[in-house]
């Protein structure tokens, strides 16, 4: 979305941009001025889990910090399976996103993706949990 930017000059090939609502300037090669409000337009995304290395057939929550009342989606890649949840951030921008641990793979390093969306921005970040016996 080029709204709130403007044009400062072209030179040697390159298009000044300014966003108009920051204080942020870049020079981009001609063409890439949407790669340029892509990057504007990225969410800050934080996740931890409660819990690194939970046992069997517990639960475990993965803590989720982004921008106040963002959609949160969550993806456990197990060994066998993924699995996915949805929150919403609160007004502070953290989510808690429980995850029960039934039998699954001791030792195995499952990832957890996190994408966070709030209007036109985006933004994405990771956490992991090791299970055992």
């Amino acid at each position: 979305m080029v709204t709130g930017m403007r044009t400062l000059g072209m030179r040697s090939g390159f298009v000044g941009i300014a966003v108009v609502l920051g204080a942020i300037t870049a020079a981009v090669p001609r063409g890439s001025v949407a790669v340029a409000a892509a990057h504007a337009a990225r969410l800050s995304c934080t996740a931890a889990m409660s819990n690194a290395h939970p046992a069997d057939y517990t639960t475990t929550d993965v803590r989720v910090h982004t921008a106040a009342h963002a959609h949160v989606t969550t993806v456990a890649h197990y060994r066998t399976t993924n699995t996915k949840h949805h929150r919403t951030a609160g007004r502070k921008g953290n989510a808690t996103v429980p995850y029960y641990i039934s039998g699954a793979t001791p030792g195995y390093k499952v990832k957890v993706s996190v994408s966070v969306v709030k209007g036109s921005q985006t933004g994405s970040c990771s956490t992991s949990f090791t299970p055992h016996r």
